[in-house]
């Protein structure tokens, strides 16, 4: 796994690793559960409860470390009580648990996937109802620690203790939203498990990968950016992509635009060349093509879609001009939507393409609801990466990247991005490290997490998330690209 990245196990991943400690390591399970134990009980000692404990156990070895917790804590001085889920079928478990001061959740571990069946059901259902604040051992029951989906109701944490690693439905949502904080301790399992991780959260290391300007770089080789896009009404978004690239370092950014909306680009951009491409009435047409791809020659790298439109020849123009543009390539906005239902279309470009969808464009591009995709986010990442042949960044506070076998997650939250233009910016973040020799899992990866670091610093700047807008982040590049 690239050294950038910090392991995520999924089920099998952290099962292997609790093998190899016990098998052939010689680490006694007593004392891995022991461990996980003490860290569940100082967690909840650590919230100063004002009222009994609850722990709610399960079957397996997360019911274990339940009921080690709940000795600590009670040789802390806590009241503190257990109930076996799968055995005390008939407690009111509302009842038992009102007037709690912490519940603890040690029902399913990682190895769990599915719909909880009863009664887990109904003890998940009756944890979420109560008013206390719930702890999770290991992981939220009713997420999918390999994938993050949620089959049914799942246990709503308002922190969960893992152990060893952070498991790869707890980075991804909707499993994100279940962890509450998420707090990674050690149990005594050594370094060095011969067990690939599933996946990585990105680490800032990443961002040092990009080479800087020294006193022989010109404007052409600090990388070239061509933008191409826009149409009536939705010239910003060209803008603030082509924008985006030249503050994230790109020597030199041209916009490939509608000719007849070419003096509006003229006239706010003087840093961004222009080539206005004739053909259409306020927007690409086929009849375009000739000049855009002329755009392309000397790009090290591109952008594609942002403010297209969706009339019938710009998606013509989109699938010809995808397929002949020789340089590596960033397929945002409309130009994803160009290829709905036919992401295959994308896989004969002969260079490298990132693909920048949200849930919605990936739903378009896989042919099925948006709600679909939000439910099975990491399989529909890699389903597309597979299908046209390309890197994915499906957007969210969890973005996922993935080339269908590699898998990076972003784990730094920044709400200031959920405004207009952001996706746009990121556009241009990943062209420019595209352009200045990143390949493309690592600067889509580097794009990202620049992307969430930019809206960040933006935010404090502004002084409220809600107050950012895209121009902002654009400012805030520098800072998102710091190692």
């Amino acid at each position: 796994m690239e050294p950038w990245l910090d392991p995520l196990y999924d089920a099998e991943g952290m099962r292997a690793v609790d093998t190899w400690a016990i098998e052939e390591q010689g680490v006694p399970g007593t004392e891995l559960m022991e461990a996980a134990g003490i860290a569940l009980a100082e967690a909840v000692a650590g919230l100063a409860p004002e009222g009994p404990v609850r722990i709610l156990c399960g079957k397996g070895n997360n019911g274990g470390d339940g009921l080690v917790a709940e000795r600590h804590l009670r040789e802390m001085g806590f009241e503190v009580e257990s109930l076996a889920v799968f055995e005390d079928e008939g407690r009111d478990l509302p009842a038992w648990l009102e007037g709690a001061g912490v519940a603890v959740d040690a029902i399913f571990g990682t190895g769990f996937s599915g719909a909880p069946r009863e009664p887990a059901a109904t003890a998940i259902a009756a944890l979420n109802r109560c008013a206390a604040p719930i702890v999770a051992c290991d992981i939220a029951s009713g997420v999918d620690a390999s994938t993050g989906e949620v089959a049914s109701e799942a246990v709503e944490a308002d922190l969960t203790v893992t152990f060893h690693a952070a498991k790869l439905g707890q980075r991804i949502a909707p499993g994100k939203w279940h962890a509450g904080e998420l707090r990674v301790v050690p149990i005594g399992i050594p370094d060095g498990a011969p067990v690939d991780p599933a996946a990585g959260t990105i680490g800032p290391a990443v961002l040092a990968l990009t080479p800087a300007r020294g006193p022989h770089s010109t404007k052409f080789s600090s990388g070239q950016v061509t933008i191409a896009g826009a149409s009536r009404g939705l010239t910003g978004a060209v803008q603030m992509a082509s924008l985006a690239a030249i503050r994230a370092g790109a020597g030199y950014a041209t916009v490939a635009v509608p000719a007849d909306l070419e003096p509006a680009f003229e006239a706010a951009q003087p840093e961004v060349m222009s080539v206005g491409c004739p053909g259409g009435d306020g927007c690409l047409a086929p009849a375009s093509l000739k000049p855009l791809l002329r755009s392309f020659e000397r790009a090290a790298a591109g952008v594609f879609g942002p403010g297209l439109a969706r009339d019938p020849g710009s998606v013509e123009l989109a699938r010809e001009a995808v397929a002949a543009i020789e340089a590596p390539l960033v397929l945002d906005a409309d130009g994803l939507n160009a290829f709905a239902a036919e992401a295959a279309r994308i896989a004969v470009r002969k260079a490298p393409t990132v693909l920048t969808p949200h849930e919605g464009e990936l739903g378009r591009l896989l042919d099925r609801p948006a709600e679909e995709i939000g439910a099975h986010r990491l399989a529909a990442a890699r389903e597309l990466a597979r299908i046209a042949d390309a890197v994915v960044v499906l957007k969210g506070d969890d973005s996922i990247v993935t080339d269908g076998e590699r898998v990076a997650v972003n784990a730094l939250s920044a709400p200031a991005l959920a405004t207009a233009g952001t996706g746009d910016v990121l556009s241009g973040i990943v062209a420019a490290l595209l352009s200045r020799g990143l390949e493309p899992f690592a600067a889509a990866c580097a794009g990202v997490l620049a992307h969430a670091r930019a809206g960040r610093d933006a935010a404090l700047r502004i002084g409220a998330a809600e107050s950012v807008i895209a121009t902002d982040v654009i400012d805030s590049i520098p800072a998102g690209l710091q190692p």
